[in-house]
């Protein structure tokens, strides 16, 4: 297996552990590259029995994924022929679909932020630990005028319940890494300085499974059947996409400043004063 052919993603295999260490700069959106990468690696990884865990990571401390990069449609070339292997999800929820039916673990090392396309992804691991201190979560799809269309409505509800997933989706808001995990939406916030250990010893002491036993686990506790759901979802996003709103929102997002360090620091503020210029 050669791993040193990513240029999205650095990996690492050790004890049974796969550890992928996300590196899209300068603030990890989901680009196109990195959405092809994902999907190799995670198919390369899927028959590989000497792997039981994978943990994803970012190299960049403040944004874990930040959200689907604005110019994404503009990189549709190169993802054509990973569209075509996924018929049942489109193109962003495949990279969830791939997540919650990888026969590893996948655990989500969470030290900063991910808000739509990335939140996404945090829900569709297997399990998710968070810095109290510095991670945070948002579902901000709507703030551009759209839904989420990476599978975020049914990962939410499937994680959180109907009641907190109309509230994350709708308000948009940033909740902290203590709020998520009150709310379900991942395992556990821990100090900053002790997030390293904590996953490492979790990965560790499933890494030394079996993988029949692993494999027994994740069969006897499945990823729910959301193929209807995110059907609908795909429909949903693909109408409110093609109008003018999100064209415009996502034009004035980058003309201030989004998918920079500055303006994803505090992305929420930046897209409704955004919203109110029209």
């Amino acid at each position: 297996m050669n791993l040193d052919t990513y240029t999205t993603l650095g990996v690492t295999i050790d004890a049974g552990v796969a550890w992928i260490t996300l590196d899209n700069p300068p603030v990890n959106v989901l680009g196109g590259t990195l959405i092809r990468e994902l999907h190799e690696v995670l198919d390369t990884l899927r028959d590989d029995r000497s792997v039981r865990v994978i943990v994803f990571s970012s190299a960049n401390s403040e944004f874990f994924l930040a959200h689907v990069d604005i110019h994404i449609l503009d990189q549709m070339e190169e993802l054509h022929e990973i569209a075509d292997r996924n018929p049942d999800a489109n193109l962003f929820q495949g990279v969830g679909e791939l997540l919650r039916h990888q026969p590893q673990v996948t655990i989500v090392k969470l030290a900063g932020k991910a808000r739509a396309g990335g939140a996404e992804f945090v829900a569709a691991a297997d399990l998710t630990f968070a810095a109290r201190e510095t991670a945070g979560l948002g579902q901000t799809e709507v703030l551009m005028g759209i839904v989420p269309g990476g599978g975020g409505t049914q990962y939410l509800r499937e994680r959180v319940g109907r009641n907190r997933a109309l509230e994350l989706l709708l308000t948009a808001d940033l909740v902290d890494a203590d709020t998520a995990a009150a709310y379900g939406w991942i395992n556990r916030a821990v100090p900053a300085a002790e997030l390293d250990a904590v996953v490492d010893q979790v990965a560790k002491k499933i890494a030394a499974l079996s993988p029949e036993l692993i494999a027994a686990a994740k069969r006897l506790v499945p990823p729910a059947d959301l193929a209807d759901g995110l059907k609908a979802e795909h429909a949903a996003w693909a109408e409110l996409v093609s109008g003018s709103l999100p064209a415009q929102l996502m034009t004035l997002a980058l003309e201030h400043g989004v998918q920079t360090p500055e303006g994803e620091r505090d992305l929420e503020s930046v897209m409704r004063d955004v919203a109110a210029t029209l």
